[in-house]
């Protein structure tokens, strides 16, 4: 995705953006999960935040497009 977004004249990659737009999405996730107690389950909660985060960013990627968000 070859993309920039304007911002006030300066140039951000799309990247970043979805990348800002993912992180603070897993960041609720993360809490949601962690409210339902589901980190007694799991081995390793770092390994499982940054899988949930990678999906996050495909989806956000995936479904840009459909909000309006490609360049």
């Amino acid at each position: 995705m070859n993309g920039e977004y304007s911002l006030n004249g300066i140039f951000v990659p799309s990247l970043l953006v979805f990348g800002i737009i993912a992180s603070l999405c897993t960041v609720l996730l993360i809490r949601v999960i962690n409210h339902f107690g589901f980190y007694r389950f799991v081995a390793y909660r770092a390994l499982v935040d940054l899988a949930l985060y990678v999906i996050v960013f495909g989806a956000v990627a995936f479904l840009a497009p459909h909000f309006g968000f490609a360049p």
